[in-house]
């Protein structure tokens, strides 16, 4: 078993995606995608630009892997589709690849796709180098209400599961990635426990009247 752990910069429900009864990783963090292996954990800690940089956000188990299109045409993932008039959990979908009849990547309307629609090249390209989804078997999200993480498992540079920057951190030491999965159980909670950080500023933004969370 190995343990990706990484810092979700933005954290709007996208990547990770821990809504309608699953959590997935379908965009973003394309080495974790192409290294991470059925058994494998990844958790994501808070960004300092939240105050949450000693904080978990979510921790996912990884239950199985699909192609975008795999992705798209499972039916258990069929409202993980972006829906930019609906409400927050279907405005960020991350269901929003899929190859078009002539081969051509496609790129739905979504959080990754300019503000107009049009199709966002540099977020296709990032995303699509690695054509692979990771689906938990096993998740936790805390998003707003972020659980923070025990002195043992921030302490040295082998030792921590706090990453600054951009990239992520993996290849503990002997037993560690253990010890933090056992604390991730400790916890008692499963499945969707808070909401993303960003879901008030959306709110905010368009109005509680034109948008819901549900």
């Amino acid at each position: 078993m190995k343990l990706y752990s990484y810092v979700v910069a933005r954290d709007y429900g996208f990547a990770p995606n821990p809504f309608f009864g699953y959590g997935t990783l379908a965009t973003c963090k394309p080495r974790i995608r192409k290294g991470a292996r059925v058994g494998d954990w990844v958790i994501g800690t808070g960004a300092t630009d939240y105050e949450l940089g000693s904080h978990l956000i979510y921790a996912m188990r990884v239950g199985e892997t699909l192609t975008f299109d795999q992705y798209w045409k499972d039916t258990r993932f069929r409202m993980k589709r972006p829906n930019l008039q609906g409400s927050l959990k279907q405005a960020f979908g991350d269901n929003i690849y899929h190859h078009s009849a002539g081969g051509a990547w496609c790129q739905e309307r979504s959080h990754h796709s300019h503000r107009n629609g049009q199709l966002n090249r540099a977020n296709l390209a990032n995303d699509t180098r690695v054509d692979r989804v990771l689906v938990a078997d096993w998740f936790v999200y805390f998003g707003a209400s972020a659980v923070k993480v025990p002195e043992e498992f921030r302490k040295g540079k082998r030792e921590t599961i706090l990453r600054g920057g951009r990239d992520h951190l993996v290849n503990y030491l002997p037993g560690f990635a253990e010890s933090v999965v056992g604390w991730i159980h400790s916890l008692g909670r499963k499945g969707l426990e808070g909401e993303p950080l960003e879901f008030s500023k959306e709110l905010s933004r368009v109005g509680t009247t034109d948008r819901g969370r549900v």
